[in-house]
């Protein structure tokens, strides 16, 4: 296959692919790294991610901290994607690995809101009724009950609307930063906040925790530059329904490595908010 010759619709649905494949094995090392604070393993993948984005800028020769007139986007897409990290790392820990992802995969409907509201994209009433359809969806999947165990599926949620603000800060980026930049600069950020607050939390860890977290800094580098380069190529109206084969991944990965499946509800979760996408999908051709 000639990459040369590919349209940019087709170069985004690529990457992000691969990074819903880098974003799966994120989740499996997270959780494959036991009981230690959310702070914590933030403060390393983001170290492995940091050191990745530092060797591609310093080979392309590109900018460490971008431009001037950018710096507030860069400081939200920043902040939203720390927040995001480490509410979904906390729900990673505590629900199935497919439902913890697709609660995060929620953020391409939050696109659609933040587009409309910051970007002045339009929406229109086919969106709206997709929307809703998958939080309907959500509601399959998050169980509300009044009780103490419906918590990590709501602070998952929370981590898939924080993600979505800080993409859609990458697509406003689009054009005006390199990606290694944005990558490097989220990391960098990310590191900074977290280092202090892992220092409180610490845990002592074995060395294959370490390596755990090490290789979830490896995939997460994977899915960052992915989802960046997606973005760059194309709108997120047109390729984020392809960002669901996050969940095919999880679900062969939860099963392999933990054995466990999830109930029918959160099928029936995903059957909705997959359906919701391809609608729009259908909609937007």
């Amino acid at each position: 296959m000639n990459y040369s010759k590919l349209n940019s619709k087709t170069k985004g649905i690529i990457f992000i692919i691969l990074s819903a494949f880098g974003f799966a094995m994120m989740s499996a090392f997270i959780k494959l790294s036991g009981d230690l604070p959310s702070f914590q393993k933030t403060f390393f993948r983001n170290i492995v991610s940091l050191l990745v984005a530092a060797f591609l800028i310093t080979n392309h020769k590109s900018k460490f901290f971008g431009k001037r007139e950018n710096q507030r986007k860069l400081i939200l897409r920043s902040t939203f994607g720390t927040l995001g990290i480490i509410l979904n790392y906390y729900a990673i820990d505590r629900l199935i690995l497919s439902d913890a992802n697709i609660l995060n995969k929620l953020s391409p409907f939050f696109v659609i809101i933040f587009s409309f509201i910051f970007l002045k994209e339009k929406i229109n009433k086919k969106q709206i009724l997709a929307i809703i359809t998958a939080f309907i969806g959500a509601l399959f999947i998050i169980k509300p009950s009044f009780s103490s165990e419906m918590l990590p599926a709501i602070i998952g949620t929370f981590g898939g609307i924080f993600a979505a603000a800080a993409y859609t800060t990458v697509r406003s980026l689009s054009g005006k930063e390199n990606p290694d930049t944005i990558v490097f600069y989220f990391s960098f950020f990310s590191s900074l906040v977290t280092l202090p607050l892992t220092i409180i939390s610490y845990k002592p860890m074995a060395l294959i925790q370490l390596l755990y977290l090490i290789l979830a800094g490896v995939f997460a580098s994977l899915g960052q530059f992915g989802i960046t380069f997606a973005y760059k190529y194309a709108a997120a109206k047109d390729i984020s329904i392809f960002d669901y084969t996050n969940i095919i991944f999880s679900a062969f990965i939860s099963l392999v490595l933990f054995g466990v499946l999830p109930d029918y509800l959160s099928v029936i979760g995903y059957i909705i908010i997959f359906l919701s996408s391809l609608y729009m999908l259908i909609f937007n051709k």
